[in-house]
């Protein structure tokens, strides 16, 4: 009995981990704050919308852009860098995860460009067969979707500025 009582907890204390007190800033503020990309440069913001209910299709993502750390996003929020128009690489990589995810694209100066970031196929794969068949669960569907398209965590969709701007509303910086 102390068991199941023990198990509600931690469930209880892992959700209540995830809910967020508001506190941030969102991308209409910062936007403003930091203006237009520099002459010559392209602003590239990634996003991971808030989700409606309760889904395994959830991914805490750290994102790199050409190689630096531009933030962990998570539900809920955005991260964004400046770089010099041109080719340009993102990666996705989550911990505990074997794999990453890459997207190479084409920026123009002045123009920014926003990714939102959805749980890839091999993710929500990988994240069914270890919540029924614990850590042997992971590696065994690691293995068996090994050959995937996306080998990584993550997809990344690329969203016209209307569509961004809407879900960006409700989203907060990471960390």
């Amino acid at each position: 009995m102390f068991g199941r009582y023990a198990a509600l907890l931690a469930g209880v204390l892992m959700v209540a981990g995830c809910v967020s007190d508001g506190v941030g800033t969102d991308y209409a503020a910062t936007s403003q704050k930091f203006g237009p990309p520099k002459p010559g440069h392209s602003r590239v913001v990634v996003l991971q919308e808030k989700r409606k209910g309760l889904s395994m299709a959830i991914c805490a993502c750290d994102v790199k852009l050409d190689g630096e750390p531009i933030g962990k996003i998570a539900i809920g929020t955005y991260a964004f860098a400046d770089r010099p128009a041109g080719r340009h690489q993102l990666v996705a990589s989550e911990v505990m995860f074997p794999g990453e995810t890459t997207h190479n694209f084409a920026t123009e100066p002045g123009r920014t460009y926003f990714f939102l970031v959805k749980s890839s196929e091999r993710h929500d794969s990988v994240a069914g067969v270890t919540l029924v068949g614990g850590l042997v669960g992971a590696v065994v569907a690691s293995a068996a979707t090994a050959n995937a398209g996306n080998p990584g965590p993550a997809d990344f969709v690329a969203l016209d500025e209307a569509t961004a701007r809407t879900t960006l509303a409700d989203l907060q910086l990471a960390q």
